[in-house]
């Protein structure tokens, strides 16, 4: 398993999260064949003993999510195992996924939202407008919470009015940033300097210790202004991200470009966001059509 680890982080370059969550999954296995079929090596384990633990998830009211993500977890092992000459079959080739209801990523609606950061009074120390310059970012960028809490200063060009970001599989990209967000910014370094002088950490983002930013901090802030313009529970830093895509997609902008500015890798993972901009392309048939 160690080796196993160290291939996906060093060669397949898997995110901190992704290996977190595999080492959850990959352990529960483990644990599941000792105490069920006393195995204490998983290149024992055949389909039909991989075949039970899933249906032990499902009968334990496991989200199907959550089962797809471990069944992809055991497909990348026993690959792994095959590959060294660990297994003879690989035993995941008869396994099948539980079927995923696909939901639609949720948004927030731009006019309060663009409200919210134009007219609601952030204090004007550091912590307000760190907070403005969390939501800005990641709203006008649309980048990935991880990606938010990575970026530098040194990944900053204002004089171009780009910013670097590391993505998943440590995949860097350029994305452009609009002269608001250039301001935003540009002020927040003033605030960041004064509070610290040259006493902090080398990310752009930071708490009032100087020290950067973590996943848990970002949602408070997140959740904390969101909830004063909607009482949705989408209120997450994801949520911001596909605000951004929807709203470029419903002022008309080439799909292809969303997906190279999201990152992803491919079309289709960027196709969910025609669902929303379906939705506003109804309602304005039904108002202007004649015969709607």
């Amino acid at each position: 398993m160690d080796l196993f680890f160290k291939y996906l982080q060093y060669e397949k370059r898997y995110s901190p999260h992704t290996l977190t969550s595999y080492h959850t999954d990959l352990g529960q296995f483990a644990t599941y064949l000792q105490q069920v079929y006393e195995i204490t090596d998983p290149a024992e384990a055949d389909h039909t003993i991989i075949r039970s633990w899933i249906l032990t998830l499902v009968h334990n009211n496991i989200q199907p999510r959550s089962i797809n993500r471990k069944i992809a977890c055991l497909r990348s092992y026993y690959k792994f195992l095959l590959a060294q000459q660990r297994v003879q079959v690989n035993p995941m080739l008869r396994i099948k996924a539980p079927k995923v209801s696909k939901k639609l990523p949720g948004f927030v609606a731009e006019q309060p939202f663009n409200n919210l950061l134009d007219n609601f009074e952030f204090e004007d120390n550091f912590e307000g407008q760190r907070d403005r310059l969390v939501l800005e970012f990641l709203y006008g960028t649309g980048i990935r919470l991880a990606e938010l809490i990575g970026i530098a200063e040194t990944d900053l060009d204002l004089r171009s009015k780009t910013v670097k970001v590391l993505g998943k599989g440590n995949k860097e990209r350029i994305i452009p940033i609009n002269e608001s967000l250039v301001e935003s910014i540009a002020t927040y370094l003033e605030h960041k300097k004064s509070e610290f002088g040259d006493n902090y950490s080398e990310k752009l983002l930071v708490t009032t210790k100087a020290r950067p930013l973590y996943p848990k901090f970002v949602y408070r802030v997140v959740k904390k202004y969101i909830s004063l313009i909607t009482t949705s529970e989408h209120n997450s830093p994801h949520v911001l991200r596909h605000s951004f895509a929807t709203h470029l997609l419903n002022k008309g902008a080439d799909l292809n470009a969303i997906k190279d500015l999201l990152g992803h890798s491919s079309l289709a993972a960027t196709q969910v966001y025609t669902h929303n901009s379906i939705d506003k392309l109804k309602s304005i048939f039904e108002k202007a059509h004649p015969k709607a």
